[in-house]
């Protein structure tokens, strides 16, 4: 070839060379957008400004909004260049890692701005819940939950709380950004903050003798949790029904609607009751259950200091130690048991404290009075007859009207005689009230008397 051609042929080259478009790679770490020439099953093959050809494959074409199941072939893709030195050639691309950027870029944002964001957890562990999105690591404190997630349980029991955890996996949770660690992936996430807002309002507008519904969040040994507005309070368990109340679960189970009614407001210490929406059983007790009556129940419960007589479904009496007999009582448990059936007198009752007080060995003495009066009274009829037979009729008449002839003490018979009653003729018309207005004659005394004339 002359040298003329050669250097035509190279001033050929030089001018191709300059009229055709640079030639460049995409750095690593870049965003690129490009074609899809070709979709395989975990594989796209795409088109970078009909220069370069990547290949997106394996875990790298997943992501969280499933992109892949969405494009085909034609599509505009975007993905962030992992590798551009392959050795096929091809720029290696991810769309994993361009969601990824996308979801910090969201979750920057949103922890800049206050934004509420949704999220849904994976799984639970005893601290709270965990997630992950595009490979960002999120996780929800137990203390940042929500009212009516929040998992109360007896003793802060670590199986329970888990297992109440675990029922929250999968669930849709608005939750706000406390902290946000991109080094290392991780996000801290608040379902309360979240409502804190309408929290903060709801307590404004809340007034003590205010009815609200809501909805059980706990139930514990205490008393029941109900959340309601955002807000959640406590009805603790002397607050549940008017009688007696043993186990609050009874009365309702996590997520039963209630109706319920704001008692106290200390700070964001929310009291509240549910048996001040029924009527007061103790109304009516008033006009049932008065002092002196006999009563008939069922022992319900025994403590160290009595036992409670069930009298109907909401009021208790109680039998004090005291008021069980007069031996002296070691174990009240040998005396009485649960679901005995009692039979006792009301000897106080107290409308203002909703207390009742009985007693059985009231009911025992009067019984045992009685049988000292008919003896002592078989007694004194053996004998006054012999002397009797012995006297004129006349003398049996002064006789038989003597105060004397009472089996009464002195001091009783001295008391009828200062109020003017000397001879039993004058007292044979006076009933039991009239004897025991008498200043100084008992109801035992007047009966006594009552008894023998």
């Amino acid at each position: 070839m002359s040298d003329t051609k050669i250097s035509s042929t190279i001033n050929l080259m030089e001018e191709l060379l300059k009229n055709s478009p640079i030639i460049s790679i995409p750095k690593l770490g870049s965003l690129i957008e490009g074609t899809i020439i070709s979709k395989q099953k975990n594989k796209l093959l795409v088109d970078i400004d009909g220069i370069n050809t990547g290949i997106i494959a394996g875990r790298e074409a997943h992501d969280s909004t499933e992109t892949l199941k969405e494009i085909g072939e034609g599509d505009k893709v975007q993905a962030i260049v992992i590798d551009n030195d392959s050795p096929e050639g091809l720029i290696v691309l991810s769309l994993r890692k361009a969601s990824q950027e996308k979801t910090w870029k969201k979750f920057t944002d949103a922890y800049e701005n206050g934004v509420v964001i949704e999220v849904i957890p994976n799984e639970a562990n005893k601290g709270g819940l965990l997630l992950e999105v595009d490979g960002i690591k999120g996780f929800i404190p137990v203390s940042q939950l929500a009212p009516l997630n929040y998992p109360r349980v007896n003793g802060s029991d670590a199986a329970k709380i888990l297992t109440r955890l675990e029922r929250l996996v999968g669930k849709v949770f608005k939750t706000k950004i406390l902290s946000i660690d991109r080094e290392n992936g991780k996000l801290i996430l608040s379902e309360r903050s979240a409502f804190e807002q309408e929290r903060r309002d709801a307590l404004k507008k809340l007034r003590e003798g205010q009815k609200v519904k809501g909805r059980i969040s706990g139930i514990v040994d205490f008393g029941i949790f109900v959340a309601f507005e955002h807000l959640e309070g406590l009805v603790h368990i002397s607050e549940i029904a008017w009688g007696h109340v043993s186990n609050p679960s009874e009365y309702g189970k996590l997520g039963d609607e209630v109706e319920i009614l704001v008692i106290g407001i200390d700070n964001e210490k929310i009291s509240l009751s549910m048996k001040r929406l029924t009527p007061d059983p103790w109304i009516e007790a008033a006009k049932t259950f008065k002092i002196g009556k006999i009563v008939e129940g069922t022992i319900n419960r025994i403590t160290q200091f009595g036992a409670f007589l069930k009298l109907n479904d909401e009021i208790n009496g109680l039998i004090h130690l005291s008021e069980i007999t007069t031996d002296e009582i070691k174990d009240i448990n040998k005396m009485l048991n649960v679901g005995q059936k009692v039979t006792a007198k009301i000897i106080n009752v107290d409308l203002d404290e909703h207390r009742i007080g009985l007693s059985i060995k009231a009911i025992n003495e009067k019984e045992e009075d009685k049988k000292d009066i008919e003896e002592d009274k078989k007694e004194n009829k053996e004998e006054k007859e012999p002397a009797k037979k012995s006297k004129s009729k006349n003398e049996d008449d002064n006789d038989d009207d003597d105060m004397n002839n009472l089996d009464i003490s002195d001091k009783v018979k001295k008391t009828l005689n200062e109020a003017g009653y000397n001879k039993i003729s004058d007292l044979k018309n006076l009933s039991l009230e009239d004897l025991t207005n008498i200043e100084g004659i008992g109801e035992k005394s007047a009966k006594k008397i009552q008894e023998q004339i």
